[in-house]
């Protein structure tokens, strides 16, 4: 009799979470997000779940990168040959601070995988300087292919998202996390834990590590990711997961604290999940307000 009660509970239980993840039944009133751009869908039927501010145009940080990577694979390049970093990579980083030694040099698949991975803004420069006709040319291929993907709110301007000019909106970024998931070095080099890349010229390795929290933990199923991080921009991630059977796309964009994203993550797979994500604290939503009135004057 008690193997009968707890076979019942259990169907019962699973019965439950199946009525829970229905999404006829999500109720957008019952979530809160803490980013101020939210957009999240199911990658399988295009259904938007939920948006919240996601057509405010805003800099998007180095969430640009998937947009970087998708434009080197587009262009069929050797992902074997070696590409220099030099002086001039350094100044399209606006001289920022990169591990990689001037002059030394790395497989071009290598550059995509710690760009997307770790972030490293300086393979980003590099693999654009790289590119068929320079730099110039690798930034009207990242606007034509934001153009082709329906991207109508979103510019260009560099290829590592340090420009607060790379400007787009949640649910323009929905479109390019879409596209960018038929890529499958995009999906691998972007939800990688931990990597080492070796260099040459001279020989010396440097270790990355995950910029998302989630796709270095083993809780989530993580199949694409990619951070962000201005302080005009805020943290920002863009990803996708599976929930219970389901691959979903989140966008969240601009919050306040560094691991606010993934705490929004965690809100929307609450909301799918439970039908009610819980709330946001107070200065989260005062943060919201005050970046939406700079945003929206």
């Amino acid at each position: 009799m008690g193997r009968v009660l707890l076979l019942v509970l259990a169907l019962w239980g699973a019965g439950s979470a199946i009525a829970a993840t229905d999404k006829t039944n999500l109720d957008p009133s019952k979530i809160q997000t803490a980013s101020v751009s939210t957009f999240v869908t199911d990658l399988k039927s295009g259904e938007t779940l939920f948006q919240k501010n996601a057509d405010i145009v805003m800099p998007i940080a180095s969430i640009t990168k998937l947009m970087t990577a998708m434009v080197v694979l587009d262009a069929d390049l050797s992902l074997k040959e070696k590409i220099t970093f030099d002086k001039t990579d350094k100044e399209r980083i606006y001289n920022g601070y990169s591990r990689i030694r001037m002059e030394s040099q790395l497989s071009r698949g290598e550059a995509i995988h710690i760009a997307l991975m770790s972030s490293e803004n300086l393979a980003s420069a590099a693999l654009a300087d790289n590119y068929p006709g320079g730099y110039s040319a690798f930034v009207e291929a990242m606007n034509a292919k934001a153009k082709s993907l329906g991207m109508t709110d979103t510019r260009f301007v560099d290829s590592s998202g340090l420009s607060p000019k790379n400007v787009s909106t949640a649910a323009d970024i929905s479109k390019m996390v879409k596209a960018a998931y038929d890529y499958p070095e995009i999906r691998k080099y972007s939800t990688t834990p931990v990597h080492t890349a070796y260099f040459k010229k001279p020989r010396y390795k440097l270790g990355y590590t995950n910029t998302n929290a989630l796709a270095r933990g083993k809780k989530w199923n993580v199949e694409l990711s990619k951070t962000g991080y201005l302080d005009i921009a805020g943290y920002c991630l863009a990803m996708v997961t599976s929930i219970d059977g389901n691959k979903l796309l989140m966008v969240m964009l601009d919050a306040y604290g560094k691991l606010t994203p993934v705490g929004d993550a965690g809100r929307i797979k609450r909301w799918i999940q439970t039908g009610n994500s819980g709330k946001i604290s107070d200065s989260a939503q005062h943060y919201q307000r005050t970046k939406l009135a700079e945003l929206t004057q």
